[in-house]
């Protein structure tokens, strides 16, 4: 029988929570673009500002509040999450992507599972960056993985026999003890 707990554990439980995502542009000096975007912090709390407006301009940056982003906790993700908080710096992925290819980005994805991130480092967004994890989302993650992580048993699978096994082993005869005969 499953207990309360475990039952809830194993279903897909989501937690969603809206973040604020602050962004930097900066010029840089290259034949074939003029600047370079970066993520550069996550706001636990979602501002009163409105999406891509100027926080400060300086003489070769300028930082922008992108909008807002939800980040989604999964059940079955609890091992990463739990990975992510015990490292020394805690970190959040963001990806955005150009819309129909022009200069305008979009923001598509803010997680804190390692896993995810590093596959959206291979998926071709035009902007991925990591940022530091804010100790107010820290907390919400540390609680969702108290509540719904279960430790899950390792079991390493043997190893198919091919048919050049089988044949092998057909042509060696049955397995001699020790001592002959």
């Amino acid at each position: 029988m499953i207990g309360r707990r475990e039952h809830r554990a194993l279903a897909r439980t989501e937690a969603s929570r809206e973040v604020g995502v602050v962004l930097r542009r900066r010029a840089i000096d290259n034949p074939w673009i003029d600047h370079m975007w970066s993520p550069l912090m996550v706001l636990d709390e979602v501002p009163a500002t409105a999406p891509w407006s100027v926080l400060s301009n300086e003489a070769d940056s300028t930082l922008y509040y992108a909008g807002s982003a939800s980040m989604d906790l999964f059940s079955s993700e609890t091992a990463n999450y739990r990975d992510n908080l015990a490292d020394g710096e805690p970190r959040i992925w963001i990806a955005l992507r150009r819309q129909n290819g022009g200069s305008e980005l979009e923001l598509t994805k803010v997680t804190a599972d390692p896993t995810e991130g590093e596959a959206i480092f291979e998926s071709g967004c035009d902007v991925i960056g990591t940022v530091a994890m804010p100790p107010g989302i820290a907390s919400w993650i540390a609680a969702f993985v108290d509540e719904f992580h279960v430790e899950r048993a390792f079991h390493k699978r043997k190893r198919d026999r091919t048919s050049e096994d089988r044949k092998r082993e057909a042509s060696e005869g049955p397995p001699r003890g020790k001592g002959g005969a």
